[in-house]
């Protein structure tokens, strides 16, 4: 008998799906090498398809879709984030040990108080000189070695507007604020501003009390002041350190650079100085002969000579880099200021910088967010009182943050006690800062930062607080009458309350039969006596006058059809989920948790 022939079956793979994986543009050498065609052929495609292209060109998705059609092949956009290009473009040690660096010190105060004076004799040279007026003229940021061969990091700002512009761009630069006050002046309305933005950017504060070789200097007059601003010094049972220094004789300044650095201990700071540098930029300016120059604060990592660089729209390659003495370096590491030629143009201060692989990398996150800018801008959002409460949240307690300015003294401390009567522990309105005038460009930066508001008691805000505040999208409210100021503050606080759950009764049913259902359970045959049955709701067995049960409805039944509800005077099924000792005779009432808004 012959052996039958063996039949050999053959299975035909199934086709997958081809696809070209693209963000929003590919570069025509990307998509040749996705296809797996040669370059000079895909050109020679996109030629015959009206599109003029070389091996660097750049296709939208329309056209790279309609191009890959032409073989086979789909198109999948892939969203990008500024977050995953930057990752991508990190390099070095990521996991190495992190090392102490220098803490990062600005110095605020007011205007005449020696700030810059004080600056000039931690540094041993003179800058003030320099400078028109004896004012400092741009934010410069300077490295100071103690005796025990440590570092501090100081930067001084024009003023605490530029502070908060920095920090309102998401820049968190400052580890300890030095706060300067002229121990024969006293505290002045800048000092209170100033210590303000100190507080709202939530760093120690070390207070140098100035000019203390004066023969009018009353410094237990200048801690009295602070210390109704919450900065009681540590002699008095506080926690605020108080130096007494004379920044023209030099007296004290070891002393305030000692008590930083055990500030500094304290926070534990450190950085990762072996993967590629990250930072903020401080300043930056048009050079003659050099173009854009930037100063650059680092952060994290190291920032090398030749690096490509990114720092929000701009990109470039590092090509010289100078320290705070002028001298060119070759490398920075965390805490080092450093002054960069080499970006395309000036990038904005208070913006990060990021050191990346390659320059198409650092083009690439430069262009992504420009994009996302402009897209920013078409959809301003506003901070309104009205907006606020929905939006405003710090853990279990709910802030509504505002900067408040009066006219008078006398208006501003009975708009603050108003304040505090309608507050409560669950909801509370946050004075970041009150001052006495008109409303001013720092009053706007500083609510844009708390994302708070501006309110005004009989002042208004000058043309240039108005221009600042449309474009920041931050509303002022202006007041002549203090009854209608606090009638919208109590409906703003009332949005912050969490809402009550009050019981809203929907009706009765009387059980008149109990039917057992395989894998259901019991189910009650009822006639609705009272309002309806809602499918949904919260149901009560009662019996006897007594509660039995609490729980949710079911299942709701007219017949054989699952119904929505049953009105009054009808027939239905009902069951009780996860329960079954219903009896004839029981009452079952329907009920639903409405969400009430409380009122103060």
């Amino acid at each position: 008998m012959g052996r039958e022939a063996k039949k050999t079956q053959i299975t035909v793979p199934k086709a997958s799906k081809r696809i070209v994986k693209m963000y929003d543009t590919i570069k025509v050498s990307d998509l040749a090498q996705q296809l797996g065609v040669k370059a000079n052929e895909l050109i020679k495609k996109l030629m015959v398809n009206g599109v003029m292209a070389n091996i660097n060109s750049s296709l939208d998705y329309d056209t790279a879709t309609l191009i890959a059609s032409e073989y086979n092949f789909e198109t999948q956009l892939i969203k990008r984030s500024v977050e995953d290009l930057i990752k991508a473009a990190t390099f070095g040690n990521l996991e190495a040990e992190k090392k102490t660096r220098p803490p990062v010190v600005t110095v605020m105060g007011h205007v005449d108080h020696g700030k810059t004076t004080l600056l000039d004799a931690i540094r041993h040279a003179n800058v003030a000189k320099k400078e028109a007026g004896g004012i400092t003229q741009h934010i410069g940021a300077y490295k100071v070695q103690l005796p025990d061969k440590s570092y501090i990091t100081f930067i001084d700002t024009p003023g605490h507007e530029a502070f908060t512009a920095m920090r309102e761009r998401g820049a968190h630069v400052t580890d300890i604020v030095i706060l300067v006050v002229a121990a024969d002046d006293g505290v002045m309305p800048q000092t209170i501003e100033a210590l303000n933005h100190a507080k709202a950017a939530n760093v120690p504060i070390v207070v140098a009390l100035n000019k203390i070789d004066r023969p009018n200097a009353n410094p237990d007059k200048i801690k009295q002041q602070l210390a109704e601003h919450e900065l009681v010094p540590e002699d008095w049972g506080g926690d605020t350190i108080y130096c007494e220094v004379s920044a023209l004789q030099g007296k004290g300044i070891d002393n305030l650079l000692e008590q930083v650095r055990l500030v500094a201990e304290i926070q534990e700071l450190k950085a990762n100085p072996e993967r590629s540098a990250q930072g903020v930029i401080i300043e930056s300016r048009l050079e003659k002969g050099l173009g854009p120059v930037a100063t650059l604060l680092v952060q994290e990592g190291y920032l090398e000579q030749g690096q490509p660089i990114v720092s929000g729209e701009v990109s470039g390659r590092v090509r010289v880099m100078k320290d705070d003495q002028g001298k060119k370096v070759k490398k920075a590491y965390p805490g080092d200021p450093v002054e960069v030629v080499g970006f395309e143009e000036p990038p904005e201060a208070g913006d990060a910088f990021y050191v990346c692989k390659t320059e198409e990398q650092a083009r690439e996150i430069a262009e992504l967010v420009k994009e996302q800018k402009e897209q920013e801008q078409q959809k301003p959002q506003k901070v309104s009182l009205e907006e606020l409460f929905s939006k405003i949240k710090s853990g279990d307690v709910q802030e509504l943050p505002v900067v408040l300015k009066a006219d008078v003294s006398g208006s501003l401390e009975a708009v603050k006690v108003l304040f505090n009567k309608v507050s409560t522990d669950e909801v509370k309105i946050r004075v970041v800062h009150a001052g006495v005038g008109a409303i001013s460009k720092s009053d706007i930066l500083l609510a844009s930062t708390a994302k708070g508001l501006v309110i005004g008691f009989n002042v208004r805000a000058d043309s240039m607080a108005q221009s600042l505040a449309k474009e920041k999208g931050v509303e002022i409210k202006t007041y002549t009458v203090v009854y209608q100021l606090m009638d919208d503050i109590k409906k703003a606080l009332s949005g912050l309350l969490k809402p009550e759950f009050v019981e809203k009764e929907l009706g009765k049913a009387e059980v008149r039969e109990v039917f057992s259902v395989p894998k259901v359970g019991n189910v009650a045959g009822c006639f609705v006596t009272e309002g309806k049955i809602q499918r949904g709701s919260k149901v009560r067995l009662v019996r006897d006058g007594k509660v039995v049960y609490e729980g949710q409805l079911g299942s709701l039944r007219r017949f054989k059809d699952d119904v929505k509800e049953v009105a009054q005077g009808y027939e239905c099924g009902i069951g009780i989920e996860n329960y079954n000792d219903i009896k004839p005779g029981d009452v079952i009432e329907s009920f639903i948790m409405e969400e009430v808004q409380r009122e103060l």
